[in-house]
C-alpha cells in the first residue's frame, strides 16, 4: 500500500477550450501540482514543489510569444473574448430594451404599461453601467518565487484583467408581465439556500413579475410526473431563510438537456436560475447552449453553490463560512474530549472532496487544531517523518491532540470503493476512520496508551441556516441574478471577486474545481497556527 498521499486530481472533465491563442490562468488559485517526490528530507521535497509550479506556470502561457512586443495587448483582448458574456442580443439582434422596471427611487406602485417603468421625480442613479469593469487580479507579484505567485512570464509582467460587474441595469430586456421565471436547487444541502431562493423571488417581484414557479427536487422536478411545481410568492418565501435545507428540495443526476428544455417551453419558462455547483453549472450552460440552438428567447443564470469552496475565480460561495463556523463547534468538542482523557486524541473529519478550504480554515479559525490534512498537500501516516510520529511527540510534550482532516486527503492510502454516486463523483473511502483505526494499532504496537475521539461533522454542517455573513452574502447573489436576468444576459453565473459583485460566463468557472495553493499564504498561516511539521 501507498504511504505517501498524493494530490488529488481532477476529477471534472472540463468543457471544451475556446478557440483562442493563450491559455491564461483563470483562478487566484490553481489546480494541484504534479510533482516529483524524488527525495524525501524537507528541502528537496519543496525544492520540488517550486519546480513543479514553475514547470506549471509554464505549461499554462505555452501558447503565448513572449518574443512579440505586442503580446500583452493581445493577451489581454484574448481576455476579453474569453471573459464576454453572452447576451440575448446576440441570437436576437433586433430586440430593443426598455426602461428598468427596477427603481429604489420612487416605491409607487407599478401600473399595468410596464415600459414606463417606476414613476419617479429624478432621474436615478443606482444603475450598472453595461461597461463597468471589475479587477479580477490585485496583487502584483515582483518574484515567480513569491508566496502565492501567479506570474505570466518570468519577470511577473502586470497585465490587467477585468471582469464585468454585477447589478441592475438602467435598460431591461423583459416586460415583467411577461416573465415566467423558474428556480431549481441541485446537488446536495448548503447553508443559505433558502435565502438566495427567497431575495431571486423578492427581486423578481420588485421589478414586476408575477409568475415564479419553483421546480423541486433538482433538474429530476423537470421531468419526473410525479413531482408538481411550486408556486412562489413573497408570502410563500418569507420565513424561509430561518431554516436551513431547501423549500424546493435537491437531488443529484438529472434528464437529458433536451428533456429539461422541452420542458422549460412546455411550462413557457423564459427566465431559469440554476443553484449549484460545479457539476450543476455545466448543465446550466447545456441549457443555455440548447435555448440558443433552439431560437428560445430564454436566459440562464447560476447561482455557485459549493460548501467546499472550489469554485474557480471567486473569493468564496455562499454556505462556506457557515461551515467553518459550525466546524469550530466540532474541533471544540474533539478539542474538549482529548484535554479531558489521559493522552487524548481529537480527530474531527471535514467536508472537502477535493479542496481542503473547510479544514484549512476551520483550523487556523479555531487555533484548536495540532495537524491539519488536506487534499492538495501530501502526507505519510508511518516513518519518522509521518502524522503518527508528530502524534506521539504532541501526546508526549503536551498530553493531547486535535487532529483535522478534509474528506478527500489520503484517499490513497484507503481501499478504492470504485462507487459514484448519482452525479458521477467517486464515492471516497472514510479517512476518518481508517486515520482512526491506525492511530490505535499504532499505539498498541508501541504499547502507549492513546484515547481517540472521532467526529464527523458533515451533515450538520449542511443543513443547518446561514449565518450573518452568508446570509449577506446570499441576499446580494439572488438580488444579482435577477438583475443578470432582466439585462438579458444568460449563461451566466454571479459570483464575488475581490469584495465586489461580479457576472462570469460559466465556462470559465466550471474549468476544474480551485484547489488550496500549498504555496500559498493561507496555507502557510495555517502551518505557522498548527505548527505541524511536513509530513513526507
Amino acid at each position: 500500500m501507498e504511504s505517501i498521499s498524493p494530490p488529488i486530481s481532477h476529477t471534472l472533465t472540463p468543457p471544451p477550450p475556446a478557440k483562442t491563442t493563450y491559455i491564461p490562468t483563470t483562478g487566484f488559485i490553481s489546480g494541484p501540482l504534479h510533482l516529483s517526490y524524488t527525495r524525501t528530507n524537507r528541502r528537496g521535497v519543496i525544492g520540488s514543489l517550486h519546480a513543479a509550479a514553475a514547470v506549471k506556470g509554464k505549461e499554462q502561457y505555452s501558447g503565448i510569444d513572449f518574443g512579440d512586443p505586442e503580446w500583452k495587448v493581445k493577451f489581454q483582448r484574448d481576455f476579453e473574448t474569453r471573459f464576454s458574456i453572452p447576451h440575448l442580443t446576440d441570437a436576437f439582434p433586433e430586440l430593443e430594451p426598455i426602461p428598468s422596471t427596477f427603481c429604489l427611487k420612487s416605491r409607487i406602485p407599478v401600473n399595468e404599461n410596464f415600459a414606463d417603468g417606476y414613476p419617479s421625480d429624478a432621474k436615478w442613479h443606482g444603475y450598472i453601467n453595461k461597461n463597468d469593469r471589475v479587477l479580477l487580479k490585485v496583487i502584483q507579484y515582483s518574484s515567480p518565487t513569491s508566496a502565492g505567485a501567479e506570474c505570466i512570464d518570468a519577470d511577473c509582467t502586470w497585465v490587467e484583467q477585468w471582469v464585468h460587474r454585477a447589478g441592475p441595469r438602467e435598460k431591461i430586456y423583459f416586460k415583467p408581465e411577461e416573465v415566467k421565471a423558474a428556480i431549481v436547487t441541485c446537488g446536495g444541502l448548503c447553508p443559505g439556500l433558502n435565502d438566495v431562493i427567497r431575495q431571486i423571488v423578492i427581486t423578481l417581484e420588485i421589478y414586476g413579475v408575477k409568475n415564479i414557479l419553483g421546480i423541486p427536487f433538482g433538474f429530476r422536478g423537470f421531468t419526473d410526473k410525479g413531482i408538481s411545481e411550486m408556486p412562489l410568492t413573497r408570502r410563500v418565501v418569507q420565513n424561509i431563510h430561518l431554516s436551513g435545507g431547501s423549500l424546493l428540495g435537491v437531488s443529484r443526476g438529472a434528464p437529458t438537456t433536451e428533456e429539461i428544455v422541452d420542458s422549460m417551453e412546455e411550462r413557457g419558462v423564459n427566465m431559469l436560475f440554476v443553484l449549484g455547483g460545479n457539476g450543476t453549472h455545466a448543465g446550466a450552460n447545456a441549457i443555455h447552449n440548447e435555448v440558443i440552438k433552439r431560437r428560445m428567447k430564454v436566459v440562464v443564470v447560476g447561482v455557485p453553490k459549493t460548501i467546499d469552496n472550489d469554485i474557480l475565480l471567486m473569493d468564496k460561495t455562499f454556505g462556506f463560512d457557515t461551515a467553518v463556523e459550525e466546524a469550530q463547534r466540532a474541533i471544540n468538542s474533539a478539542y474538549i474530549e482529548a484535554q479531558s482523557a489521559y493522552r487524548g486524541v481529537g480527530l474531527v473529519k471535514l467536508m472537502g472532496r477535493s479542496s481542503g478550504f473547510i479544514a484549512m480554515h476551520a483550523s487556523l479559525s479555531s487555533g484548536q487544531v495540532d495537524i491539519c490534512l488536506i487534499p492538495e498537500v501530501p502526507f505519510r501516516l508511518h516513518g519518522p517523518n509521518g502524522v503518527l510520529s508528530h502524534l506521539k511527540f504532541l501526546l508526549d510534550t503536551k498530553g493531547a491532540a486535535v487532529i483535522c482532516v478534509a474528506e478527500g486527503a489520503g484517499q490513497n492510502l484507503i481501499e478504492k470503493t470504485n462507487a459514484r454516486d448519482a452525479s458521477g463523483n467517486t464515492v471516497f473511502g472514510d479517512i476518518g476512520v481508517y486515520i482512526q483505526q491506525e492511530i490505535k494499532k499504532h499505539f498498541k504496537e508501541l504499547c502507549t496508551p492513546a484515547d481517540v475521539k472521532y467526529i464527523d461533522p458533515t451533515y450538520m454542517l449542511r443543513a443547518i441556516r446561514a449565518n450573518a455573513s452568508d446570509g449577506i452574502l446570499c441576499t446580494v447573489l439572488g438580488q444579482n441574478a435577477v438583475h443578470g436576468a432582466f439585462a438579458g444576459y444568460s449563461g451566466i453565473t454571479v459570483g464575488i471577486c475581490n469584495t465586489h459583485f461580479v457576472y462570469f460566463p460559466i465556462p470559465e468557472v466550471i474549468r476544474y474545481p480551485k484547489f488550496v495553493d500549498p504555496n500559498s499564504r493561507m496555507w502557510h498561516r495555517c502551518l505557522t497556527s498548527t505548527g505541524q511539521p511536513d509530513f513526507f
